[in-house]
């Protein structure tokens, strides 16, 4: 229960990769790291299931809708995860923007609630969260994200606090077909993990995608297809003690938003 409330990856995109998602920009960057929205170009909207080690108990859902004004990106999300006797809520409000053409940064405010049954009940707390993202060449990206800064309480007792991660991580992409991603993340009070990714994108509309993260290890498979205006995406996590936990995730985007990426 210490680590109620950590900030769980979204989007089968990003767990088909390692979760090494620091870098990316889509809908659910406002889950991994909020200044991706700033390159939204169009209305986008998704949501991501995730039912972890094949219990529906420890599922995981999310929907995420994201929406250019002007020279920002607002956006909102909601994510669950549990079951009647023991879930968390996340209800979160997001702000992004491009500085030049190069760097962009985005904050994200969130209402966290937890309920456990019993006598326990509920309890809640606003957590905020933030992130850049800066453009070193046209195929080199570095992203960084800082989650809960201010070592947000969940309960009355001293070691009752939400955990405070920040992670830092590159994308290179050797060209039209082939990206690769490094991510490192720190808990401020466990020890690092590192996350590494591929994506292959063979065919017009296909991505083939795979990655390993540590503590503990889990190996990632997954794949993604584009139509006219939706993405599917699928992926496979396999721990080696608690087996699989498959995860899919569907994106809608305007024509606009899809001709930009």
């Amino acid at each position: 229960l210490k680590a109620s409330h950590t900030n769980w990856p979204t989007g089968a995109r990003s767990n088909g990769i390692g979760n090494a998602s620091v870098t990316l920009s889509d809908i659910w960057s406002m889950q991994n790291n909020q200044a991706g929205l700033a390159r939204l170009t169009g209305f986008s909207a998704g949501i991501f299931y995730e039912n972890r080690f094949g219990l529906k108990e420890l599922s995981y859902k999310a929907i995420a809708v994201g929406l250019p004004v002007k020279s920002s990106v607002f956006g909102v999300s909601c994510t669950q995860f549990g079951n009647i006797n023991y879930s968390e809520l996340k209800a979160g409000l997001a702000y992004a923007r491009m500085f030049g053409a190069r760097f962009s940064a985005g904050i994200q405010l969130n209402y966290a609630g937890t309920h456990i049954a019993e006598n326990y009940g509920n309890a809640a707390a606003l957590i905020a969260e933030l992130g850049f993202q800066y453009i070193i060449h046209k195929n080199l990206i570095i992203g960084g994200h800082l989650f809960n800064p201010s070592r947000t309480k969940v309960a009355s007792g001293p070691e009752e606090r939400i955990p405070t991660i920040i992670k830092l991580g590159l994308a290179y992409t050797f060209s039209e077909k082939v990206s690769v991603f490094a991510e490192t993340e720190k808990d401020i009070k466990l020890p690092a993990v590192l996350k590494f990714g591929l994506e292959y994108h063979p065919a017009e509309r296909f991505y083939f995608r795979t990655g390993i993260s540590t503590k503990p290890v889990k190996n990632m498979f997954g794949f993604g297809l584009e139509f006219k205006n939706f993405n599917l995406d699928f992926c496979a996590a396999y721990h080696q003690v608690l087996g699989f936990s498959p995860s899919v995730s569907i994106v809608f985007h305007s024509s606009k938003s899809k001709e930009q990426k």
